[in-house]
């Protein structure tokens, strides 16, 4: 099973992969820890001209973990999920104060690391230093669950079983191509909503499509509403204070939404989550 999954995902691979900046031999560890960091729930398309910015003016986590968190979230722009760079500043203040700048290579000590899942550890001692690790994102374990396991959707968190087979399937040389392989195939061919199975190298051999594409069983799955919500209204806060050149009066920003109260509440949470601080005359910025 791993032999005949593998050669045509690697070979499809071989053609078919995006030359993307990352990926590249030059690409430093620090680069591919911001890229994963930065393509949580984020389509490369507009990851790719922030982080090109982002690695020229922060190149090292010395350069970023030199400047106030507030930069960090000013420079994320409008990836979405601004906590993300928050937590990137973090690790850089942390890579720098306890591994004397060096991204650590190892998953136990990547795990350390602030806001560092287990996606993010494995991926980065995979694909920054060649370690050995089962890489389970949402395109991988969508490719395994529908290949192997005749499953359209993956369960809503990552199950034991999921883990043994993404290990069974690693081979012995060569993991780290191997990983982004089945990721590359789940981003372009095995998409979640139209999967292109005619043009998948493996087709002839998944369970998924040989049983009819049968539907997924699991909780239906919907898009995102964004139009109105606090997430929406807290995006808006944040860019008067992103794109200001110092603090800003309150009347600033409450002239970017109409509802009091929800404007109140998502100025709140930006407050919360360390996105923003209230000075003492009354103005706001983001985090010094």
């Amino acid at each position: 099973m791993a032999i005949s999954l593998r050669e045509p995902i690697l070979d499809w691979y071989a053609e078919h992969n995006r030359d993307l900046p990352w990926r590249r031999p030059e690409a430093t560890p620090w680069g591919i820890l911001v890229s994963e960091i930065m393509l949580q729930q984020t389509p490369v398309v507009r990851v790719l001209p922030v982080w090109t910015e982002w690695m020229e003016r922060w190149p090292t986590p010395e350069a970023l973990a030199a400047v106030a968190p507030g930069e960090a979230v000013r420079h994320w722009g409008r990836l979405g999920y601004p906590r993300r760079a928050l937590n990137l500043h973090a690790c850089a203040r942390a890579i720098t104060a306890d591994h004397r700048g060096r991204v650590p290579s190892s998953y136990d000590e990547l795990r350390t690391l602030p806001g560092i899942g287990d996606y993010t550890a494995a991926a980065v001692a995979s694909f920054a230093y060649g370690h050995s690790h089962a890489i389970l994102d949402t395109n991988v374990r969508r490719v395994l669950g529908r290949a192997v396991r005749g499953e359209e959707y993956p369960p809503k968190a990552t199950t034991s079983g999921e883990r043994r087979l993404a290990e069974s399937l690693l081979p012995a040389v060569g993991a780290p191509r191997w990983g982004v392989a089945v990721m590359e195939l789940g981003a372009l061919v095995c998409t979640a909503r139209a999967p292109r199975c005619d043009d998948c190298p493996i087709m002839s051999q998944c369970a998924w499509r040989l049983a009819g594409r049968p539907a997924h069983d699991g909780p239906v799955r919907r898009g995102q509403t964004y139009a109105g919500t606090d997430r929406q209204c807290r995006g808006r806060l944040l860019a008067v204070l992103r794109d200001a050149h110092g603090p800003v009066p309150k009347e600033a920003l409450d002239v970017v939404w109409a509802d009091h109260v929800q404007r109140e509440r998502a100025l709140d949470g930006l407050l919360d989550d360390g996105l923003a601080e209230v000075l003492t005359d009354g103005t706001y910025r983001l985090p010094g």
